[in-house]
C-alpha cells in the first residue's frame, strides 16, 4: 500500500452547531465537542502522523490541537480550507432564515456562492495533494463539514461498496483517503472512535 494517505476530519461538536445555528468564525468546540477531539486524537495516536493541516477557523483549530498534541505531528494552518463563508447569515439559526442556506444557485449576502466555495476548495485540494505525496507518511486535513463533502465527492472516487448516499460528515468523523493515482475512499464518515459520545449537527 502507498505511504500516501489522507486523513480528512470534521472539526468537533460546537455548542452552534448542536443548536443548528450557521457559525461565526471563533465559534469553539463545546464541552462534548473537546471530548470527541480527545477521542478521535486517541484512535489516530498511533498512526504514523507526520503533518497536520487545518482549516483556521477556531472549531476545527481546537480538534487539530487535540490531535497534534496525542500524535505528536506538527500542525499547519490554512484558511482556504475554512466552512463557506455564509457572510451575514452566520450566527442565525436555521429554522428563522425561512429559506435554505444550502439550495443549489443560492449566494448568501455577504458570503461564498457555491462556484466560489468549489473553486476554493479546488485550489487548497491541490496544496494538499502535493503536501500528502511528499509527507512519507500520512497527513491529516481537519475542516469542515461541506468541505469534506466537496473534497469526497467532487475530487475523490469512492473504493467499491462505498456510497456518499447517508454521509453525513457528523462531528469528527474520520474518512481515510489512500493514493490510487488518484485519491480513493476506503473508509467513509466514521465515528467509530465516538463510542457513548454523542455526535450531532451538519455545518
Amino acid at each position: 500500500m502507498s505511504e500516501a494517505r489522507i486523513y480528512l476530519i470534521r472539526h468537533g461538536e460546537t455548542a452552534l452547531n448542536a443548536a443548528r445555528i450557521l457559525q461565526p468564525p471563533g465559534t469553539p468546540l463545546s464541552e462534548r465537542g473537546v471530548a470527541q477531539a480527545s477521542r478521535l486524537a486517541r484512535r489516530l495516536a498511533r498512526s504514523g502522523l507526520v503533518r497536520i493541516l487545518s482549516s483556521d477557523l477556531r472549531r476545527a483549530e481546537m480538534t487539530a490541537e487535540a490531535l497534534a498534541r496525542e500524535a505528536g505531528a506538527p500542525l499547519e494552518r490554512d484558511a482556504d480550507l475554512a466552512e463557506r463563508d455564509f457572510g451575514e447569515l452566520r450566527g442565525r439559526a436555521y429554522a428563522e432564515l425561512g429559506l435554505d442556506p444550502f439550495a443549489p444557485g443560492y449566494t448568501p449576502p455577504g458570503g461564498e456562492s457555491w462556484e466560489a466555495f468549489h473553486g476554493r476548495v479546488e485550489r487548497v485540494w491541490q496544496r494538499v495533494d502535493a503536501a500528502a505525496r511528499r509527507a512519507g507518511g500520512p497527513i491529516a486535513v481537519v475542516t469542515h463539514g461541506l468541505v469534506c463533502r466537496a473534497v469526497v465527492t467532487r475530487l475523490c472516487e469512492l473504493a467499491p461498496g462505498l456510497t456518499c448516499e447517508r454521509a453525513g460528515w457528523r462531528n469528527t468523523s474520520l474518512t481515510v483517503l489512500e493514493d490510487a493515482g488518484g485519491w480513493r475512499v476506503t473508509l467513509l464518515d466514521c465515528v467509530a472512535h465516538l463510542d457513548d459520545v454523542a455526535e450531532v449537527g451538519q455545518a
